[in-house]
């Protein structure tokens, strides 16, 4: 069976202001001509479909184009799973309707679990899918007090799928979360992606998923695999932040033979305008050839420069971020690294500010309500959306 694995598409996403839409319409087209090249059986969309929980009209309408294109006129079947940026709601909306085209998708976690199957030549293949859900969801729907963190959650969905997996056929897992070799704290690829929880308590043990032939993961948009090469995530499908400028974008092709072995390429997407970061003095930046690419320009000038962004803007209009390198703002990281301050996390940055303004680092009490409030405002954050799709 042949498979393709991508996720974070995060349709009507804005970055510096800029609507991406039209780069994403670019970077689907090639999707959809790969499908037509490539004849795969089953497409996966592990979350994050949409960049929030109420998209634009456009972000709506190429969604919908794109699906139509694949599973309608194409016949591929679609298994997806609503990611921490979606309406869990709004995704599964009709799915039981749409389930009949070939398209599957689970907004809302539940305790049915059932696999989608899908048929080969060699048989049946199962996909689990697991959407994004709070640790307070999991415990309420399989009543389990116990559960506390995402980790918890994770293993006990695992679990649960374990007691009714038949060992005799070939398994997939779709999922959405921030997984880790051994649940470990690890940085985030990228500063355009949301924490789910504060402290490391988001991350999530690799090894749960060693049942599975595949597992497939969304959230983190960098393209990687972690523990063994069966458990991948495939990345978003285009650059988001200055922190993914080195980042190389497309999505993940797999061959599952008939044993469950799984032969893994990566495809890569040619971006509509690359994202790049260019640093150097003003007079040098302005010989440059013009170039229709978002930048993010740190100039190395010493003295002040007026009018920075309009006389960059000359060479390369789509301009996003101009700064000055010796006024950006540095802190260090537990290992004492220099990092810049964009992009510490919350915590790291509240520590920042304290040592800044009062001069000492917080004391544990002080941090442990720090994390206590800012995870409170985390989850009521998502709740409150959802609520607004209600």
């Amino acid at each position: 069976m042949k498979i393709f694995h991508t996720a974070d598409w995060h349709l009507g996403k804005l970055v510096q202001g800029v609507y991406m839409t039209e780069d994403q319409r670019h970077i689907l087209q090639q999707f959809i001509t790969a499908i037509d090249e490539e004849q795969p059986d089953v497409i996966i969309i592990a979350g994050d479909l949409y960049d929030r929980s109420l998209p634009p009209v456009d972000a709506v309408n190429l969604l919908d184009e794109t699906l139509a294109e694949i599973v309608l006129k194409r016949k591929v079947p679609v298994v997806s799973i609503a990611g921490n940026h979606d309406s869990p709601t709004r995704l599964q909306f009709g799915s039981k309707l749409m389930k009949e085209s070939g398209l599957h998708i689970v907004g809302e976690l539940n305790s049915n679990l059932q696999p989608i199957v899908i048929n080969d030549e060699f048989g049946e293949v199962h996909f689990h899918l697991i959407p994004f859900a709070e640790p307070s969801t999991v415990k309420h729907i399989f009543s389990d007090n116990s559960i506390s963190t995402y980790d918890e959650a994770m293993k006990k969905v695992i679990d649960a799928i374990e007691e009714k997996m038949d060992k005799s056929k070939r398994h997939v897992l779709i999922s959405h979360a921030f997984v880790t070799p051994h649940g470990e704290k690890e940085d985030n690829t990228s500063d355009s992606e949301r924490p789910l929880a504060i402290g490391g308590s988001e991350c999530v043990r690799a090894d749960y998923f060693k049942p599975f032939h595949y597992t497939a993961l969304g959230h983190l948009h960098k393209a990687h695999y972690v523990l063994n090469e069966t458990i991948r995530y495939s990345g978003s499908p285009l650059k988001y932040s200055a922190s993914e400028a080195n980042h190389e974008k497309g999505f993940l092709i797999i061959d599952l033979d008939k044993d469950g072995q799984t032969y893994i390429t990566k495809r890569k997407f040619t971006p509509r305008r690359d994202l790049r970061i260019i640093e150097g003095a003003l007079s040098e930046i302005l010989k440059h050839d013009e170039s229709e690419d978002y930048v993010f320009v740190r100039l190395t000038d010493i003295t002040p420069v007026v009018g920075a962004m309009e006389q960059i803007r000359t060479v390369y209009p789509n301009a996003m971020h101009v700064e000055r390198k010796a006024l950006a703002k540095q802190d260090k990281d537990e290992d004492g690294e220099v990092v810049r301050r964009e992009q510490l996390d919350d915590l790291s940055l509240f520590h920042a500010f304290h040592k800044e303004i009062v001069g000492t680092e917080p004391t544990d009490l002080q941090r442990q309500l720090f994390e206590e409030v800012l995870q409170e405002l985390l989850t009521e954050e998502r709740e409150v959306k959802e609520v607004v799709v209600k």
